[in-house]
């Protein structure tokens, strides 16, 4: 099978804005494992796009090469860049902390912390606070509301923001993993199969949501769900065997792809 991508697709899109993330021929392996091929990227400022693929395709690599999670394991090593924002993330003078801090990230299962939800949504807050980074400014309660009205969630737990986070339903902890993120003035949302652990209806709550936080922040999704990011997203992202295949407006990727290996997998050929 003919993986390799047409350099074509991988220039910079027609842009209306700056690119929020941008890689530069980035590999990575673990151990032995190169799981990333000279992934060049340009990701638009602004708009929601979508990461789909075959398991093991490098989707989820992709996306915790962006906020530096893989560093975490002694066995990884990367080479290439990644801009945020126009920064080099890798460079030796970036802090993590500031990374972290622009980058937010959001896994498959909700992992809210085993505190109050109003906790909860102040805990990164009090720790960027701390070290003089710039956050959303206010009174605790004014910060609580707010994050947590973006994300659509405020109305049904106003009343018990004292209990504990992981007593809400699936569907408000994602959101709640959501909003804990917004204080600390994120320029970028990874988003990791985020409605992998809901219901329908879970599902296309988070969907309205990502629509709801759009043109605000950044979203890179990646997902299984062939509907969902054809639903949920502006541009689309097909990954192979490490490598990019293709990436365009979602709606082409779906229509009219561009290579063999795009509408097989779309049309379940494999994958």
């Amino acid at each position: 099978m003919n993986t390799e991508p047409n350099a074509a697709l991988l220039q910079p899109l027609p842009s209306h804005g700056r690119h929020a993330i941008a890689s530069e021929k980035l590999n990575l392996w673990y151990g032995t494992f190169q799981a990333l091929y000279d992934v060049d990227l340009r990701i638009r400022e602004g708009l929601i796009t979508s990461m789909i693929g075959p398991s093991g395709c490098g989707k989820s690599t992709f996306l915790r090469s962006v906020n530096r999670i893989n560093e975490r394991l002694g066995y990884v090593r990367i080479e290439g860049s990644v801009h945020v924002m126009n920064e080099n993330i890798y460079a030796p003078q970036v802090e993590l902390v500031q990374v972290r801090k622009q980058v937010g990230m959001v896994f498959q299962r909700p992992n809210p912390l085993p505190i109050s939800i109003r906790d909860n949504i102040l805990f990164s807050h009090r720790l960027h606070a701390k070290g003089g980074g710039d956050v959303v400014q206010g009174t605790a309660d004014e910060i609580v509301e707010q994050s947590l009205r973006q994300v659509l969630l405020w109305d049904q737990v106003k009343d018990r923001l004292r209990r504990r986070a992981t007593e809400l339903s699936l569907e408000e902890q994602q959101k709640l993993c959501i909003a804990r993120l917004l204080p600390v003035k994120p320029k970028i949302l990874l988003m990791d199969e985020p409605c992998s652990a809901l219901d329908p209806k879970g599902t296309e709550a988070v969907e309205e949501l990502l629509w709801e936080l759009r043109g605000e922040y950044t979203i890179l999704i990646v997902t299984h769900n062939m509907a969902q990011a054809r639903r949920a997203s502006e541009e689309c992202v097909f990954m192979l065997m490490g490598r990019v295949v293709e990436h365009a407006p979602t709606e082409q990727v779906f229509v009219t792809p561009q290579h063999r290996e795009t509408a097989d997998y779309i049309e379940g050929r494999y994958g």
